[in-house]
């Protein structure tokens, strides 16, 4: 029964351990939450105006074409996809892998109809393991990265896609909600729809034309959208790590008061069981 005791005692210690351990990561996944979202709000203003100015080239313009604003065959695709270096974050990764998994199986015959541009070591590995065709990553990215952190990528990624060796462009990563949901999402980003027809709301004058400016524009506007995406991508991480650590925080807890009441029920059984041979003793010399 010692043996017993000193067993559950050693449980309850590695418990509590790992609770402390859960508990300092959920803390610093939330300090680090509050600074990714700043950092994701603080680039939509960039983004926002950029879009404006080639909504208002594309509207206020006749007959201004771009290979960036122009939908063609079909005939390969490319997937920039956003995951994390690291675990412990519950389903965060999960869900995004399995999101593109399932959209290629879906969509693609072979591995010669798309190629895949990944972000982050859970995803680099992911696809390397299974044979999927990875033409470009980048690992180790910082909890608040910047621009420059990420910009080969996407810039290969976009420039592909204005060489015609890529027909479509998707982003996939997490889409942030809040704190404790976040949502994998596909979205198309090259050729730029949204953008074709703005408002002419700002009467602008071009140097040296409209096309020219598209020329600049929409490549840094593209580059811009990934680089949100990354942003929002990090707060999701963040978050979905602070509420997993707060689980297992949780459950810790749970499985702390468990073994301390089977501690105490076999310490009390033990004494009841020396008390009992005490007295067994004690008549049998009587």
């Amino acid at each position: 029964m010692a043996k017993g005791l000193r067993e559950i005692k050693r449980q309850i210690k590695s418990k509590q351990s790992m609770k402390q351990i859960t508990r300092a990561m959920e803390m610093v996944a939330a300090a680090q939450l509050r600074r990714a979202q700043e950092g994701a709000q603080a680039a939509r203003p960039y983004a926002d105006k950029i879009k404006e100015v080639i909504s208002n080239i594309a509207a206020g313009t006749n007959g201004v074409k771009h290979p960036m604003l122009q939908s063609r065959e079909i005939k390969k695709t490319g997937y920039l996809v956003i995951t994390s270096d690291r675990g412990l974050a519950g389903g965060f990764n999960a869900n995004v892998l399995r999101k593109v998994s399932q959209t290629i199986a879906a969509r693609h015959k072979s591995a010669d109809e798309y190629g895949i541009f990944v972000i982050g070591r859970k995803g680099r590995d992911f696809f390397s393991k299974r044979g999927y065709p990875i033409v470009g990553e980048i690992t180790g990215l910082a909890n608040n990265p910047t621009f420059a952190e990420i910009k080969e990528i996407a810039k290969a990624a976009v420039g592909n896609f204005e060489n015609g060796v890529y027909d479509e462009l998707y982003l996939v990563y997490n889409q942030f909600i809040n704190a404790i949901s976040q949502v994998a999402v596909e979205k198309r980003l090259l050729p730029l729809d949204e953008v074709k027809g703005g408002s002419t709301a700002a009467n602008y004058e071009y140097e040296p034309s409209p096309e020219g400016v598209l020329d600049v524009l929409l490549p840094k506007y593209a580059e811009t959208l990934i680089y949100s995406a990354v942003l929002e991508s990090k707060a999701s991480e963040f978050g979905a790590r602070m509420t997993a650590m707060g689980n297992a925080t949780k459950n810790a807890t749970k499985m702390i008061d468990t073994l301390t009441l089977t501690y105490n029920r076999a310490r009390q059984a033990a004494i009841t069981q020396e008390i009992t041979e005490i007295v067994a003793g004690a008549n049998a010399l009587t």
